[in-house]
């Protein structure tokens, strides 16, 4: 166990159509600890579109972070006043994503280009709440692939009040690579994070891009101050409950985290959500075990499902695994 973990923090990260509440409920049962975020909302979609649904979440899932996309002033702060008055722990701001479509709304990885604006955010969110304003972003963008440009931004944001910075180690070319190419093919640069740390050590830096498993997340803590995981988490969600060893505490099991999903489950089934909907979120619950091709299979491409059907499938599951354990044993 590092020693000094209780100043250090693990978060997942927001990632979109992925980090809904159905997942984020999930995924704490695997880890008291761990950071969760929202999606990136964007602030039209708070301001104008269905707000409590956008935002819902249960209690279990803090401590949590909203992300925002935005870019404007005054709805980036109304946002913010939003996430405070919601009980959020952190508000977020997306520099990082470079999809056409959040460029084409000035969100995102192109803020990079405008450290003053994303500076003039951080200071009117700021000024207007209590809890954190911080920034996620890339350590460069297009032909911008230095470490200056990189230091320069953060130099800008940090005059401005945001502390704690998550850096995606990849530079984001924001045209010709889509954004799943902008998670592959750029490559990683973790040793500017570290140096970025180095050289400011009273900011808060937190690493992210590529890293999935637990050793990975120790060797970045002995460099920066937090790790954020991204699709490692969701495809192998059990990635975060092997991590409870960072705090010295086992990991729970899988038939413990089932059964304590089952009450949400029926829950949410009662209130009228679309359960295979959900369930999409559970399906890497086995991953890399025995029966976990069956799991998925038992609960993907579903117009209907049942909470029973669930329980069935997760059943015949731990009964495969208990089989291949007994047979290499």
């Amino acid at each position: 166990m590092l020693n000094n973990i209780k100043d250090k923090r693990l978060s997942v990260a927001p990632m979109i159509d992925w980090t809904t509440t159905d997942y984020r409920y999930f995924a704490r049962l695997f880890n008291p600890y761990v950071y969760l975020y929202t999606e990136m909302i964007s602030t039209g979609a708070i301001l104008h579109g269905n707000t409590d649904r956008l935002l819902r979440f249960d209690t279990t899932q803090h401590p949590l972070v909203l992300q925002l996309g935005g870019a404007d002033i005054t709805e980036m702060t109304q946002c913010a006043v939003i996430a405070q008055q919601r009980s959020f722990d952190e508000v977020n701001i997306n520099v990082g994503c470079p999809s056409d479509r959040v460029q084409h709304n000035k969100i995102g990885a192109c803020l990079m280009a405008e450290p003053e604006t994303v500076a003039k955010l951080v200071h009117h969110m700021q000024a207007e709440i209590d809890i954190p304003v911080t920034v996620k972003h890339r350590i460069g963008i297009d032909e911008h692939d230095s470490y200056e440009f990189m230091r320069d931004f953060v130099v800008a944001c940090a005059d401005a009040g945001c502390k704690h910075f998550i850096v995606h180690a990849r530079i984001a070319w924001l045209q010709g690579l889509s954004p799943k190419q902008n998670r592959e093919i750029p490559p990683l640069r973790y040793e500017e994070v570290y140096r970025l740390k180095q050289e400011f050590p009273d900011l808060y830096i937190e690493i992210n891009g590529g890293i999935d498993s637990v050793q990975q997340i120790k060797v970045h803590l002995e460099h920066v101050d937090a790790v954020m995981i991204g699709r490692a988490a969701y495809h192998n969600p059990y990635l975060l409950a092997e991590a409870m060893q960072l705090w010295g505490e086992p990991a729970v099991s899988r038939e413990q985290i089932l059964a304590k999903l089952y009450p949400y489950l029926e829950q949410q089934v009662a209130s009228g959500e679309h359960l295979p909907s959900i369930a999409r979120h559970l399906l890497g619950l086995f991953q890399g075990l025995a029966g976990a091709r069956k799991w998925r299979q038992a609960l993907s491409g579903k117009q209907h499902l049942t909470v029973d059907e669930i329980k069935a499938a997760a059943d015949h599951t731990l009964n495969l695994i208990h089989k291949a354990q007994l047979a290499t044993d």
